[in-house]
C-alpha cells in the first residue's frame, strides 16, 4: 500500500469512528441534541455541524476534485455525482445517509486504487528490471556508467547476480541466466561463448564479458517496457463503447433525478421525500462499475500476458485474439528451425558415403554444405586425414574433386545425370518418410554409392501445440513460404497445416493474406505468426500480427501486436486463453453492473430504496466487478 493510499486509509477510518459514534449515539438517545435547545433549527445545525465533520473528512477531496474537473468542463463525472447526491441528502436533513454515502464511496474509491496498483505490478516489476548502470571495460579497466553511453561493440563486465544492461553477445565465460522477467520461463538459460544474452536477465553463477550489438534504447528491456507502457492507450472496442456509454449516461440520468425531484411533488407535494427520491437515485446511477472495471480487466489481461513472456501492444489486441479464428504461419524459423540438417543417410557404408561427402564440401559455405560438415565432426570429429584435389564446383547442381586419384561428385540428381552417372535407387518408403526433404546424391567414379537427406527440420512438438491452438478456438491453420511447394506441402501434412501457400516473394505474402482475410467466411480474426525481416510487411497487414520475440528480427518485432518473447507456440494459446478469461469476465461485469442499476433505480424511482440500496449498486457493484475483474491479472 503506498504512503498516499495509507493516508487515505486513516482518514476514513477516523471519520468511520466519528460518524459510526454519532450514529450510534443518536440512535440510543446518548446524543440527543434536542436537550441543547428547545428551537428546532439550532438542533438541526447542531446535528449538521456534528455529521459535517466526518463528510468533509472523506468528502473534502470529492468535492475539490468536482469543483476542479467543472472548471476543466467535465461537469458528469462520479465526483460530481456524489456531490449533488449528498448535498441533497444533508440539505432534507439525512445527515446519517450523506455521510454514510461519501463514506462508503470513498471506501470502494480506496479499494479500486489498491486493485489497480495491483494489476499493475506487473509493470512496476517490469520496471525494476531495467538496469541502472553498466560495467564498461576499457584498456583493462572497468568502470561504471549510464547504460545510455555504452557503444555498440563495446565490451561489458556482468558480475555474478546482476542485471544485464545491453543486448549483446558473450565473448568470455560461462553462467546461467535468469530470463523468468522476459520470458516467463523460470528455468534459468546456460549461456557461453558465441551466445546471445538479453538485457533484463540476471547473470547467475559466474562473471561474464558481453561485446554489446545494440544501443541502450534498442536493446530488448527497453523496448518491452515502451511497449507495455502503451499498451493502455491503445483502447479495446468495449472500452471505447463504455467510455461514450458513461458521456451520455451520466447527464441524462442526472437529468432525470432533477425531475424526479421537482416534478412529482409540483402535483403531489411532499418536497423532501422527492428530493430525497432524487439524490438516492443518483447515487445509484453513479457508472463507477463500469467505468473501473472494464478497463481494469483489461490490463489485468495485459500484466497476465507480460508475465507470461506475451507482449501485447495494446488493450484492443486482447479482445481481438479471443476471436482469433484463423492462424496464418511463416515456415522457416517459425514452424521449422530454420537451420538445414542432416535427417537420413542411405547406403551401404554411411561413415564413407558423411565422410566423403564432407571432405569434398569443406570449404563450401553453402548452407546445405555446411549441414553436412556439421553432422560428420558431430559424430566423428574434425579428423579429415586426407586432401582434395582439383575441386570444381557447378553453380546450381553440386560440387566435386579427387581423393586419392579417385573423383568424387557431391550434389543434386541433375549433377550425376551429367556425369553420365545414373542415381542409386530410393525406398518408396524412404521418399515418403522424408517427402520435402533435399537429395545430395555421393558418386565414386562412375558409380553412386549412396545419397544424403537434408531438410529444414520441424520444430519438436509443433503439431501438439498447433493441437492446443484448435482446442483454444482457432479453426484453420495456413502457411505462406517462399519455398518450393512439394516442401512446404511435406512440412504442412506431417503438423497439420490446412492450407498451403509456397514459393512466394514478400510482396505474395501481402497479397495472399489479404485474401485469406476477405475469404474468412466465420466471424472472427485473422493473426499471422512470423520472424523474420521478410515477415513485417505481411505480419503489418494481418488482423494480428505476431512476431517470435527469441529469434525474430528488429523489424518483425516492430511491425508485430503480439510479440513472443521466448520461441514457443504454446505461449500463444496460452494468450488466447487469457484474452478469452478477459472477455468473460468483461462481459460478466458488463451484464452483472447494469442489470443490479437499473433495476435499483427503477425501485429508487417509485420509493422502494433507500440511500443504503443505493449505496451498494454504487459502491457494493464497483467493489465486486473490481474482484472479479482482478481474476483477469491471473497468470
Amino acid at each position: 500500500m503506498t504512503k498516499k493510499q495509507k493516508n487515505e486509509l486513516f482518514r476514513i477510518i477516523l471519520a468511520g469512528v466519528i460518524f459510526f459514534v454519532c450514529f450510534i449515539g443518536e440512535k440510543t438517545g446518548l446524543l440527543d441534541f434536542s436537550k441543547v435547545s428547545s428551537d428546532g433549527r439550532v438542533v438541526w445545525l447542531v446535528s449538521f455541524a456534528i455529521y459535517l465533520i466526518p463528510y468533509l473528512i472523506v468528502g473534502f477531496v470529492v468535492i475539490k476534485k468536482a469543483i476542479i474537473n467543472i472548471g476543466n468542463g467535465q461537469v458528469f463525472d462520479e465526483n460530481f455525482l456524489m456531490c449533488i447526491a449528498t448535498f441533497g441528502a444533508l440539505g432534507i436533513g439525512e445527515f446519517d445517509e450523506a455521510v454514510a454515502v461519501m463514506l462508503f464511496y470513498k471506501v470502494g474509491e480506496l479499494f479500486e486504487n489498491i486493485a489497480v496498483n495491483r494489476s499493475r505490478q506487473s509493470i512496476a516489476d517490469m520496471m525494476d528490471m531495467c538496469p541502472e548502470y553498466a560495467n564498461l571495460e576499457e584498456d583493462g579497466e572497468v568502470t561504471e556508467v549510464d547504460p545510455d553511453d555504452v557503444e555498440v561493440g563495446s565490451i561489458i563486465v556482468i558480475k555474478p547476480g546482476e542485471k544485464v544492461p545491453l543486448d549483446g553477445v558473450i565473448v568470455e565465460g560461462d553462467s546461467y541466466l535468469d530470463t523468468s522477467a522476459l520470458t516467463g520461463e523460470s528455468v534459468p538459460r546456460h549461456g557461453t561463448v558465441g551466445d546471445e544474452v538479453l538485457s533484463g536477465c540476471i547473470n547467475g553463477s559466474n562473471l561474464i564479458k558481453v561485446r554489446t550489438t545494440k544501443e541502450f534504447d534498442d536493446s530488448t528491456i527497453t523496448k518491452i517496457l515502451e511497449l507495455v507502457e502503451d499498451a493502455s492507450t491503445r483502447k479495446a472496442q468495449v472500452e471505447k463503447f463504455i467510455t461514450k456509454f458513461a458521456k451520455y449516461y451520466t447527464p441524462i440520468v442526472v437529468i432525470v433525478a432533477a425531475l424526479l425531484a421537482i416534478i412529482p411533488p409540483i402535483f403531489v407535494g411532499n418536497w423532501g421525500e422527492w428530493i430525497k427520491r432524487g439524490c438516492i437515485f443518483l447515487v445509484i446511477s453513479c457508472p463507477c462499475a463500469l467505468v473501473i472495471s472494464v478497463p481494469l480487466s483489461f490490463f489485468g489481461g495485459v500484466g497476465a500476458c507480460s508475465r507470461n513472456g506475451i507482449l501485447v501492444k495494446g488493450c484492443n489486441y486482447i479482445e481481438m485474439l479471443a476471436s482469433l479464428r484463423t492462424l496464418v504461419f511463416d515456415k522457416t524459423g517459425t514452424l521449422t528451425k530454420g537451420e538445414f540438417e542432416v535427417t537420413e543417410i542411405c547406403g551401404e557404408d554411411k561413415k564413407e558415403i558423411l565422410y566423403n561427402a564432407a571432405l569434398i564440401e569443406k570449404n563450401s559455405s553453402h548452407p546445405i554444405a555446411q549441414s553436412v560438415i556439421r553432422a560428420y565432426n558431430k559424430v566423428y570429429g574434425e579428423n579429415y586425414d586426407q586432401v582434395v584435389t582439383d575441386v570444381s564446383e557447378e553453380a546450381g547442381h553440386g560440387i566435386s574433386g579427387t581423393i586419392n586419384g579417385k573423383r568424387y561428385y557431391v550434389g543434386n540428381q541433375k549433377l550425376l545425370e551429367k556425369h553420365g552417372i545414373n542415381p542409386m535407387d530410393i525406398s518408396s518408403d524412404i521418399l515418403r518418410e522424408y517427402s520435402g526433404s533435399t537429395i545430395v546424391y555421393v558418386a565414386k567414379a562412375d558409380k553412386c554409392i549412396g545419397c544424403i537427406f537434408i531438410s529444414d527440420k520441424i520444430k519438436d512438438g509443433i503439431d501438439r501445440s498447433l493441437e492446443k491452438l484448435r482446442v483454444a478456438g482457432v479453426g484453420r491453420f495456413a502457411m505462406l513460404t517462399g519455398d518450393k511447394s512439394d516442401t512446404a506441402e511435406a512440412v504442412a501434412g506431417k503438423i497439420g497445416i490446412d492450407d498451403v501457400y509456397a514459393e512466394l516473394l514478400p510482396t505474395d505474402k501481402v497479397s495472399n493474406i489479404e485474401k485469406i482475410i476477405e475469404n474468412q467466411n466465420e466471424d472472427g480474426f485473422v493473426g499471422f505468426v512470423g520472424d523474420g525481416i521478410n515477415d513485417a510487411p505481411v505480419i503489418s497487414r494481418a488482423d494480428i500480427g505476431i512476431a517470435m520475440g527469441a529469434m525474430g528480427s528488429d523489424a518483425a518485432i516492430e511491425a508485430a501486436d503480439i510479440v513472443l518473447m521466448e520461441d514457443d507456440i504454446d505461449k500463444l494459446e496460452r494468450a488466447i486463453r487469457i484474452a478469452k478469461r478477459t472477455m468473460v469476465i468483461v462481459k460478466q461485469n458488463i451484464v452483472f453492473a447494469l442489470v443490479v442499476k437499473f433495476a435499483i433505480l427503477i425501485l429508487g424511482a417509485v420509493g422502494l430504496a433507500n440511500m443504503w440500496l443505493a449505496v451498494f449498486a454504487d459502491v457494493g457493484v464497483a467493489v465486486l466487478a473490481i474482484l472479479n475483474a482482478m481474476r483477469t491479472g491471473r497468470k
